[in-house]
């Protein structure tokens, strides 16, 4: 009893995995090959980035004298070294009562830090000292707002 159905068998080797596909020996088998590979990396994969610059780090880096981004002005970083000192507080304590690095209390206070309302209004919530606005230098006032 014949029929015109053909057996036909199929072998097919099946993909690789994920983690086989980032495995050297997978990809230097395919370089080989000749095939394509296709590569990519993950900004800051894996970490616990929270503070990020506003601005980009590349335009930084081509700072040059024309083209400058805006730096805190001494006096507000004298204004906070005083206020600290009054405080009988050391950078590193005031940068920990603020959840910060002591580097960037020291870069505020040099006036090499690139303005951050935000974290200006730390600094002057722990120190008591207005920082911004007019009336800079001026205790902070604690009561309630004016309507």
């Amino acid at each position: 009893m014949e029929s015109d159905w053909v057996t036909v068998t199929v072998l097919r080797k099946r993909g690789s995995t994920g983690a086989q596909a980032r495995s050297k020996q997978i990809v230097t088998s395919a370089q080989r090959k000749g095939l394509e590979i296709e590569t990519s990396k993950k900004w800051a994969a894996g970490q616990n980035r929270q503070h990020m610059t506003s601005k980009s780090t590349a335009k930084l880096d081509r700072e040059t004298e024309e083209l400058h981004h805006q730096r805190l002005p001494l006096e507000v970083g004298k204004l906070i070294q005083k206020g600290r000192q009054e405080k009988g507080l050391t950078q590193k304590e005031l940068a920990t009562k603020i959840c910060e690095k002591q580097q960037v209390i020291a870069e505020h206070e040099n006036g090499k830090a690139i303005p951050n309302h935000q974290l200006l209004s730390k600094i002057e919530k722990a120190i008591g000292i207005k920082l911004q606005g007019k009336d800079m230098g001026k205790p902070l006032e604690s009561g309630p707002k004016k309507k």
